[in-house]
């Protein structure tokens, strides 16, 4: 019989039992009462996860999808927007504002660090008519997370401009308060901390945020994806076009899983998790990618050990032990390999994964001594 593999991957995730049997269910009515409670109670557990008052809704589509969402109905031709580019999914967004006829304000920043507070400060110093700025909180191509987050949407606030934020692969892993922070749009995916399957786009939207989408609507190039149109139908229990049904079943068990464990207790999980895996990576000899202050807790990037290409090193993990990690991607291919800590991480994933990546380094001729990060993740674990 074909053994299950561990995803150790930045997404997809492992995903519970209780959320893949929850997809079993008998499609029902999506214009009728079962589906109006259903759709009540997934929007309700949403503002938890945000942690917002605001709306949030479900669509079918991918993270991209949500991200494409939000630009969409925000951005205008000639609309002035800044992008702070620090890797492969925040140059994305650059691609994604240009396709809708804006003109981005990019700023560089280097792929190992994060955009700062000053940065941003002095760009919209400069820049005195940017209608909104769209940031990666979590760059899953490098294992950044931007620490500066609730100060940068101070800043956007402060200067007048919408704050959109990005993070598909980092909430429900880590600090968001939506509201509290000042984020106008937020944008997640299923199949990253909420441990769902892919195929739902997640997206909140404040009272600035409706302002400026009711007035441009004239202005706008949507019609799946237009948010006026999901809001009216959300004051109906219903969604606009057809729904997925089964990854709504989906969502709905695996956000009640969410409130059961608590939002704190996951984001400390999550924390905990990540930081026996960069112990023992250390313990190893190896190094992370990002500067320490901005490593994420969600993705741990890894540099390639001296002499090794990550393509055996996963490769060897995929066949031998059936835990599956993911490479690094854009100008990183070839260059890194990139472990997910998200979902239902707990001890037991972490402690097979180092395992199976002490043993991997051991068999490829790297200097390691067997135990060696075994020992600190327990410690971290059981300190």
């Amino acid at each position: 019989m074909e053994r299950q593999q561990l995803l150790m991957l930045p997404g997809p995730t492992n995903v519970p039992p209780r959320v893949m049997r929850a997809m079993m269910r008998p499609t029902i009515n999506h214009r009728g009462p079962e589906f109006e409670k259903l759709y009540e109670d997934i929007l309700e557990n949403l503002k938890y996860a945000f942690q917002t008052h605001g709306d949030v809704f479900p669509i079918s589509a991918s993270g991209t999808g949500g991200v494409e969402c939000a630009v969409g109905n925000l951005v205008c031709p000639d609309d002035r927007i800044l992008v702070p580019v620090h890797g492969v999914f925040s140059q994305r967004v650059k691609e994604t504002v240009e396709a809708f006829g804006g003109k981005v304000v990019q700023l560089p920043v280097d792929w190992t660090t994060a955009p700062s507070v000053e940065q941003i400060d002095e760009v919209m110093e400069k820049e005195k008519d940017i209608k909104a700025s769209i940031l990666v909180y979590n760059e899953t191509s490098t294992g950044v997370t931007v620490r500066d987050l609730r100060r940068i949407g101070e800043v956007v606030k402060r200067h007048g401009s919408l704050f959109v934020v990005d993070a598909i692969s980092i909430l429900g892993g880590d600090e968001l308060p939506v509201d509290d922070w000042h984020v106008d749009v937020c944008i997640t995916g299923s199949q990253k901390c909420l441990a769902c399957p892919p195929g739902l786009a997640l997206i909140s939207v404040s009272e600035d945020g409706w302002r400026t989408i009711t007035r441009d609507k004239d202005r706008r190039h949507v019609y799946y994806l237009d948010l006026l149109k999901t809001k009216d139908s959300a004051s109906k229990k219903e969604t606009p076009f057809t729904p997925s049904l089964p990854l709504y079943f989906a969502l709905d068990e695996a956000l009640k899983i969410l409130r059961e464990e608590g939002l704190e207790n996951r984001i400390a999980r999550h924390k905990k998790c990540a930081n026996a895996f960069y112990d023992a990576l250390h313990a190893l000899g190896l190094s992370t990618y990002p500067e320490e202050v901005n490593r994420s807790n969600t993705v741990i990037a890894t540099n390639n050990p001296k002499g090794i290409e990550d393509r055996a090193i996963r490769d060897s993990m995929r066949q031998k032990h059936n835990i599956v990690v993911g490479g690094g991607m854009g100008k990183l291919r070839g260059a890194m390999f990139r472990i997910g800590c998200m979902g239902i991480i707990s001890e037991a994933e972490v402690t097979a994964t180092v395992a199976a990546l002490e043993l991997t380094l051991y068999d490829l001729g790297y200097p390691v001594t067997l135990g060696t990060g075994l020992k600190k993740t327990r410690e971290v674990f059981h300190a």
